[in-house]
């Protein structure tokens, strides 16, 4: 069978983490299945390096747009484009519009960016942009969501077809063999994420400062800088080379949320990767928290502060109920959430958007 080409539109390089789970870790399985991938990346992995450094990013932004341009002037060079997103984000929707015509796409959203733009607080944001990402998902061959929140948007929207494909991980990464034991002392609750989502674990602050008083833990933070009171706290940096064995250290893994449209709309990720490295795990009832997380089994759903105090207190105090819910959760991981189970399913996706078939992926190796 004769490779199609597709274009895979991403937002960043490899260094944005929606990029590089909802599109390069698939390249593998791609190409197993014949399809040919080109990737342009709006921002660049310097790009957004310079963004984390100055809180914005500048004159080369005009750049990095004329290159997105070029790129979608030369689209009918390719049987399909595989879009992050968006292509042109903050640009009027009839030019997006003009310049996706002639080649199918395909929309791929882990979170809910449309809220950006229909719950700005600006009103003429909201009027001009407000159902942007909606005509685009109208006129696209698939979309595919993180979760039912956004492949319901999709629904609502008129797109004529949508699937859900949950951000996943790769279980060749996540093969560390834990380090921690059940009768060790020094027990560390860990929270992975950035700069930007660390204030949903200053929610925290009271739960885990009643918490301590109570039982000795340790809180690992990696990816951001954070201090709470009375909370023995580590942070350490984030590189993908040490994620899986910065998390496989520890003991429970925490994913707090605020309930809101936004979060609703996000996939779980960080729950994925502590299940994976089998740890029990604390999270919010909130959007696809509730989908992977199953309650009593792999972990616990906390809404109150009582809740989370309760929830962590019973996980720290039973080393076996611990292993018992990690365990779960890695085998959760390993039916669900890895790319060794959605990459020919996306492969698949991929091949039939484009309108030129699908290949026979059965006999595809993992």
């Amino acid at each position: 069978m004769k490779p199609i080409k597709v274009l895979a539109l991403t937002k960043y390089g490899c260094q944005g983490a929606s990029s590089r789970l909802r599109t390069f870790q698939y390249l593998p399985s791609l190409a197993r299945a014949k399809v040919e991938v080109s990737v342009q990346s709006l921002l660049s992995d310097e790009l957004l390096q310079a963004r984390y450094r100055r809180g914005r990013y500048g004159i080369s932004l005009l750049s990095a747009y004329g290159q997105r341009f070029r790129e979608l002037m030369g689209r009918r060079q390719f049987d399909l484009l595989w879009i992050e997103k968006e292509a042109l984000p903050w640009w009027p929707l009839w030019l997006e519009r003009s310049l996706l015509s002639g080649v199918p796409y395909v929309l791929d959203y882990d979170d809910a960016l449309f809220h950006n733009y229909d719950l700005h607080r600006s009103a003429l944001v909201r009027e001009v942009f407000g159902q942007r990402l909606d005509g685009l998902m109208r006129k696209a061959s698939l979309v595919v969501g993180g979760n039912q929140y956004l492949a319901q948007r999709a629904l609502d929207a008129g797109a004529p077809w949508v699937e859900v494909i949950p951000t996943v991980i790769d279980l060749e990464r996540y093969t560390t063999t834990p380090t921690r034991t059940l009768d060790s002392q020094a027990l560390t609750l860990v929270w992975i994420g950035s700069p930007s989502t660390v204030r949903y674990l200053r929610e925290l602050s009271k739960p885990l400062a009643n918490l301590a008083r109570s039982v000795e833990f340790t809180l690992r933070v990696i990816g951001a800088q954070l201090e709470l009171p009375d909370v023995r706290v580590e942070c350490v940096p984030w590189t993908e080379a040490t994620e899986v064995a910065a998390i496989a250290e520890c003991d429970i893994g925490l994913m707090p949320l605020l309930d809101t449209p936004w979060e609703r709309g996000k996939c779980g990720y960080k729950l994925i990767q502590y299940m994976a490295c089998a740890l029990p795990v604390v999270a919010s009832p909130v959007g696809a928290n509730r989908e992977i997380v199953r309650e009593g089994v792999s972990g616990f759903l906390a809404e109150s502060p009582q809740q989370w105090v309760d929830a962590l207190g019973t996980l720290l105090t039973d080393a076996q109920l611990r292993s018992a819910m990690g365990r779960e959760g890695r085998k959760r991981v390993e039916a669900s959430y890895c790319v060794q189970n959605t990459g020919p399913r996306m492969a698949e996706l991929l091949l039939s958007a484009s309108g030129i078939g699908t290949a026979c992926l059965n006999s595809l190796p993992c």
